[in-house]
């Protein structure tokens, strides 16, 4: 069967409409037009990682900052959750691991830009959205232009500038773009107002930001003054009840951008009144394509690498121009002075999480581990930072055929082009359900016919056509570009479909990376490696592997490969994990272990030896909490995973585990 595209239509070009854009001291410059980004002139996609600095220790940082850059990430997001910096009404404390000025620092030392979102009310699955205990009990609103508000707003902005001042792109900085509230979708004229609070404060930055989601006419926003930036997850954890979920939009090539299910928990259903988001002035931005998810009590899915892989390719044949994941990186929450910092239905919110971890299931853990998806994702990261000048200006054009959601037999493509050249998407993956296999596909794309393939399996990818690479055209490739390395051009092998390169003239030295290594290949410092079974990064100038031990890896010369060995021998600690009769101590945060009413507690001891690996333990239950010395140091919600906990958490210390009860109160899939 051959499957061909809607008519391409050129749209118009916006450029100069917004108030945004700047210049650094270098005279160099980033804008926004109405469908990409620009830096220095020519279109660019950014690829942005949500990492929470106040939720991982600050020695850490820079490592698990390198760790993002080698996978792909060039902007990083984080959250100021003013509780953490301000629990205690006028004690400021911006120390520590809640030092926001040395973070942007490392993120520039590691070669990062930021965003900072400086709320007020940021949500994270932090208490109170991020709000202070003591900013509720004032008794006027909040999340509104009355004056008492927004004095107290403007004091914490000014908080925060002062310790991020001179690190902003009009400095010489790497501040370029500030988020402003979070999911407040109904309010534009409050909007407006905290933009000039905060711009009176000093946060001039090229781009300023917020969350676009709302019902189907989008959030009430300030119209050009603000970029809207959108999300899409595979699972819904906030959904307040135990059922499985309807098949997500995100799998289908729909060009959607407002994911009005996001947030559902915590937004209240509001009226248009004649408001509909005019989307042609802004280029397609991301901030939360859910990089993983967190699990709540009551909701607790298995996600698999393909559920964030093919959602986020599907985004790109979709227009996406800022990819932005939510969370990248997984973090730990503190726990205050007067209280924990999780969200939990006894301070009035719809779900409880745990009282530390905040893992989300991301593409790295809560501990700084790989999942999967991290290599996934960075084949499509390393294309964009590799040919985004010449990808983000491509309109997205609809599939001849409709796909329903039900369908499962139907191939799922789209198609990027500028009316010559471009991309054909393939999306053969839905979560939770299977696909049936697609014989002898023809595809046909602006009069390039590609040869027919077998989509089979569980597979997302993206072809090329008329693609320009050096003096040459690449009339068609059936194999995933990824990146260059001088004059040579990299691609990954699509899993079941044989690589084929038609040139229409000239040729060019092409690479074809099987895809399950160019899972583990990664561009560092202009050089191309691929791990031998490990995820590499670059640390002061040193390439490292994520994972203890030693790998034989390969290191693209500029001709070839060669062999390069990395790391060595790993360190192990060993664990013993024996049980406990009774129970040595009565738990300090029994009640978070009890969620729900009475639940038997078994108790374990746990004994480590060193401060290297992992203690993984394997339970079954409901919540699962760690004691070191009588303080808590880990909790867990069983979602029928291995539990792997740092032994460094734990070395030297007396520390028991004690589990709860697993009742049928709760989604689960495994």
């Amino acid at each position: 069967m051959i499957y061909k595209f809607k008519e391409f239509k050129d749209e118009p070009l916006l450029i100069n409409h917004l108030n945004m854009g700047g210049k650094n001291p270098k005279g160099e410059e980033i804008n926004v037009t109405s469908r990409y980004f620009t830096r220095n002139g020519k279109p660019w996609i950014g690829v942005m990682g949500e990492f929470h600095f106040s939720r991982y220790s600050r020695e850490n940082w820079h490592r698990e900052l390198a760790k993002m850059k080698a996978g792909g990430i060039t902007i990083v997001s984080t959250y100021l959750f003013w509780i953490y910096h301000e629990e205690i009404e006028g004690k400021m404390d911006f120390g520590g691991d809640n030092d926001i000025r040395a973070f942007i620092e490392e993120c520039k030392d590691v070669g990062l830009d930021v965003v900072i979102r400086i709320g007020p009310w940021a949500h994270g699955e932090c208490r109170n959205g991020g709000f202070p205990d003591w900013l509720l009990k004032k008794d006027y609103k909040l999340r509104d232009n009355n004056e008492e508000y927004l004095a107290v707003v403007k004091k914490w902005y000014q908080s925060i500038y002062n310790e991020v001042k001179g690190l902003f792109y009009k400095d010489g900085g790497n501040i370029i773009a500030v988020q402003i509230e979070n999911e407040f979708v109904d309010n534009a004229e409050h909007l407006a107002k905290l933009k000039e609070i905060a711009v009176e404060c000093g946060f001039i930055a090229p781009i300023y930001t917020v969350t676009g989601w709302n019902s189907a006419s989008g959030a009430k926003i300030p119209v050009d003054e603000v970029v809207p930036v959108f999300g899409g997850y595979c699972e819904a954890p906030w959904e307040n009840h135990m059922n499985r979920l309807s098949p997500s939009p995100h799998y289908f090539f729909n060009r959607m951008r407002n994911d009005s299910a996001i947030g559902t928990d915590l937004i209240a259903k509001t009226q248009s009144g004649g408001w509909q988001l005019p989307y042609e002035r802004y280029p397609f931005a991301t901030c939360e394509l859910g990089g993983g998810i967190e699990v709540t009590h009551h909701r607790r899915p298995i996600i698999k690498p393909m559920d964030i892989y093919a959602v986020s390719l599907v985004k790109l044949g979709d227009g996406n121009n800022l990819v932005g994941y939510y969370m990248y990186h997984g973090g730990t929450n503190k726990i205050g002075e007067l209280s924990t910092f999780n969200e939990t239905n006894a301070t009035g919110y719809p779900n409880d999480y745990p009282i530390l971890s905040y893992d989300f299931q991301a593409p790295l853990s809560e501990y700084g581990e790989v999942r999967e998806q991290y290599g996934l994702l960075n084949m499509l990261h390393m294309f964009v930072n590799d040919f985004g000048e010449e990808f983000a200006p491509m309109i997205a054009v609809d599939s001849g055929n409709t796909v329903a959601a039900d369908d499962t037999n139907s191939l799922r493509y789209g198609m990027r082009t500028n009316g010559k050249s471009g991309f054909v998407f393939v999306n053969h993956y839905q979560r939770l359900t299977e696909l049936a296999d697609i014989e002898n596909a023809v595809i046909s794309a602006e009069n390039v016919e590609f040869p027919p393939i077998d989509v089979k399996g569980e597979v997302s990818f993206f072809m090329p056509f008329n693609m320009k690479i050096g003096d040459s055209v690449l009339e068609y490739a059936t194999a995933q570009p990824l990146c260059k390395c001088g004059d040579t051009y990299f691609f990954a092998e699509i899993p079941n479909i044989k690589a084929e390169y038609k040139f229409s003239t000239g040729s060019a030295n092409i690479v074809t990376v099987p895809f399950e290594n160019a899972k583990y290949m990664r561009k560092l410092n202009g050089t191309v490696y691929i791990g031998g079974g490990c995820n590499l990064y670059e640390e002061n100038g040193q390439i490292h592997s994520v994972e203890d031990g030693e790998y034989i890896c390969q290191k693209w010369n500029g001709s070839e490969f060669e062999t390069l060995k990395i790391g060595q021998s790993a360190k192990q600690s060993n664990v013993e994990i024996t049980g406990v009769e009774n129970a040595p101590f009565e738990p300090k945060y029994k009640e978070e272990l009890c969620i729900g009413g009475e639940r038997k507690l078994t108790w374990k001891k746990i004994n480590v030896d060193g401060r290297y690996g992992f203690a993984k333990i394997d339970y079954v239950g409901d919540v699962a909490q760690i004691y070191a010395d009588g303080e808590l140091v880990a909790d867990d919600y069983y979602y029928g995973k291995t539990w792997r906990v740092p032994c460094k958490l734990l070395y030297g210390k007396e520390c028991y585990m004690v589990i709860s009860e697993m009742k049928d109160d709760f989604y689960k899939e495994f």
